[in-house]
């Protein structure tokens, strides 16, 4: 019988909403120990600290559970990526979106059987400069949006980034990127680069619909200029993916991406800010043991 460490995200949801992990916790770890499996439940003080927390339950043996958002999920499970540890997610923060592209329940009781029962599955992860991450990796209109979203107070899920989409396109100009991949230099001017391994980001906009978190591949789309109202068509139809089939979307594939920019812009990775470009993405293939369907 496997034996857990769930590290929390005790604001999971947004301020103020601590219930939400609780909600989702509580019944999963009453499942788990009924079935005979030993729980242990660590509340993080934040994300330095969730990886540590998650580096000393694997080397426990214990399955690490994250549970939060996909900053708490990215977290604990880049601190596992290559160290031959079992990830476990708990989806209960505002995207959840590698939760949704590894196809996880959400419902207590099913997730509880997946835990104790489905064997771990390898999924490749992504060291973007010196942090491990898992969903994907982002520089333009998009971080600046993430920014908004996570500073908000009034707002929560998917209204908190759709407003925050709106704030960061109103002020936005367009950027020159130069985009290298594999060694090949791609300049282009527009409003982001994305280098994904999971398919969804910003509460499940489907931003690279081909991607597939086991392929050894990061997938990378750059939306180049338009004009301000033909982005949020765009913005609409990431919805679906059908953003792909305009000319001004570019889609390619790699292992290493750099991005750098013609001036100071903040990269955002798994729903968090982490710095400043220039960002450097290689993808891990296989490196992280995960328990999906």
């Amino acid at each position: 019988m496997r034996s857990f460490t769930a590290v929390v995200n005790p604001t999971a949801g947004g301020s103020g909403s601590a219930p939400a992990a609780a909600a989702t916790l509580i019944p999963l770890a009453r499942l788990l120990r009924d079935a005979g499996a030993q729980v242990t439940v660590e509340y993080s003080r934040g994300l330095d600290d969730a990886r540590e927390l998650a580096g000393e339950a694997a080397g426990r043996g214990d399955v690490v559970l994250g549970v939060g958002g996909d900053g708490m999920v990215g977290a604990v499970g880049g601190a596992l990526a290559g160290t031959g540890g079992v990830f476990g997610v708990v989806p209960v923060g505002r995207g959840n979106d590698f939760a949704r592209q590894l196809g996880l329940p959400s419902d207590p009781a099913v997730l509880a059987r997946l835990l104790l029962e489905a064997d771990p599955r390898p999924v490749d992860a992504i060291r973007a400069n010196d942090t491990v991450v898992l969903g994907s990796v982002y520089a333009g209109v998009d971080a600046a949006a993430g920014h908004n979203a996570n500073r908000s107070r009034l707002l929560r899920g998917s209204a908190a980034y759709y407003f925050g989409a709106l704030r960061a396109v109103a002020g936005w100009r367009p950027a020159a990127y130069r985009v290298t991949v594999d060694g090949e230099v791609h300049e282009r001017r527009g409003f982001t680069v994305v280098v994904a391994n999971s398919g969804f980001y910003g509460v499940g906009r489907h931003i690279a619909p081909d991607a597939r978190v086991d392929d050894g591949l990061l997938d990378v789309v750059i939306i180049q200029h338009v004009p301000k109202p033909m982005f949020f068509a765009v913005m609409r139809e990431l919805a679906d993916g059908s953003h792909v089939r305009r000319p001004q979307v570019e889609v390619m594939r790699g292992r290493e991406v750099r991005i750098e920019a013609d001036r100071d812009l903040v990269y955002g990775a798994d729903g968090e800010v982490h710095g400043t470009l220039p960002v450097t993405a290689r993808v891990m293939p296989g490196s992280l043991n995960v328990l999906r369907p």
